[in-house]
């Protein structure tokens, strides 16, 4: 006679276990994961970003700066060109939140408006910038030999220039005394010169990576299938070699803003009527000592502007190199 414990273990029915033959390797990971799909380099980057905080914060503050510099009357309604000289440097109160300027203008109005032509100059100069040097980069990078050495050669003679002299050069040498200062002449000749004295160094960059890249083995494959110069460089070696173009895009954004205030307080820059922050600072400087929110607010503006930025751009390049991670 059986044992009836023994019995009843061996008729006990067991789960039915799904077949190990042409089961689906997937079938004992949960439902999540089997629709998560690789990611690629930007996947990989943006999953980072998104756990940063200073990528956050950041990004807030120049989506703020964005939408002041294009619609700037959701933020005020007071006239940054004209002003009352009964006013004249009212400190901050209820009616004029940051005080009004020698001239009876409204300093906050001023801030608002003043962020357009600082972001505008900056953005044109970083997109020339880029693609200027980006498409010398390629062609050096790509063809080599004799194009190479004159293309580097040329980059060297511009590299080699300062950049706070040379754009002092460029723009009292075409910014005659005729050029209307409320026209769009003398901002198009700041961005030349910004465009002009920094092309060299994107140029640099795209060079590197074209190198690092042009004998990678999809490359030489796309060549032996007969793939045309043109195809292999839209499709295959510029999507590979945007990444450090755009970290270093975004840093130099607020490099221009920087380089824009300075080139407008030495004078030679944007100048009234047009309303920027380095030409308030430019008009602040002479009271500081007996009206120093003249200058603190616009500067305050200009530093975090540029630091937005800049620690963006620093999110960005973390995010991309994967020996930061």
């Amino acid at each position: 006679m059986s044992d009836p414990s023994t019995a009843s273990i061996v008729s006990t029915p067991r789960p039915e276990q799904p077949s190990q033959i042409g089961a689906p390797a997937d079938a004992g990971l949960p439902e999540n994961a089997r629709k998560e799909k690789p990611r690629g380099l930007l996947g990989d980057a943006w999953q980072d970003l998104r756990r940063k905080p200073l990528f956050w914060i950041s990004a807030s503050f120049i989506v703020l700066f964005l939408v002041m510099a294009a619609f700037p009357s959701l933020f005020t309604n007071g006239d940054p060109v004209n002003g009352s000289l009964s006013n004249s440097r009212v400190e901050p109160g209820a009616n004029g939140w940051f005080g009004y300027d020698v001239q009876g203008r409204d300093v906050f109005a001023r801030v608002i408006y003043g962020a357009r032509a600082s972001i505008v100059v900056a953005v044109l100069s970083v997109a020339g910038t880029l693609l200027i040097g980006g498409t010398m980069g390629i062609i050096a990078g790509y063809r080599g030999g004799w194009v190479d050495g004159l293309l580097s050669r040329i980059a060297d003679v511009f590299f080699g220039l300062p950049f706070v002299l040379g754009a002092i050069v460029i723009l009292t040498t075409f910014n005659g005394s005729g050029t209307d200062n409320s026209t769009p002449e003398i901002m198009g000749l700041v961005i030349l010169s910004l465009t002009v004295l920094s092309w060299p160094v994107v140029m640099r960059l795209m060079r590197s990576s074209v190198l690092a890249t042009k004998e990678a083995d999809y490359i030489v494959a796309a060549r032996a299938l007969g793939a045309g110069t043109g195809r292999i460089i839209l499709k295959h070696l510029l999507p590979n070699c945007l990444a450090p173009l755009l970290v270093y895009g975004t840093i130099m954004v607020g490099s221009f803003i920087g380089a824009e205030a300075t080139l407008s307080f030495l004078g030679v820059g944007l100048k009234t009527p047009v309303v920027s922050w380095g030409i308030m600072i430019s008009e602040a400087q002479n009271y500081i000592r007996v009206s120093p929110f003249l200058l603190f607010f616009p500067a305050a503006f200009l530093v975090t502007a540029v630091l937005s930025f800049v620690m963006l751009g620093e999110a960005v390049r973390e995010a991309l190199d994967p020996k930061l991670r």
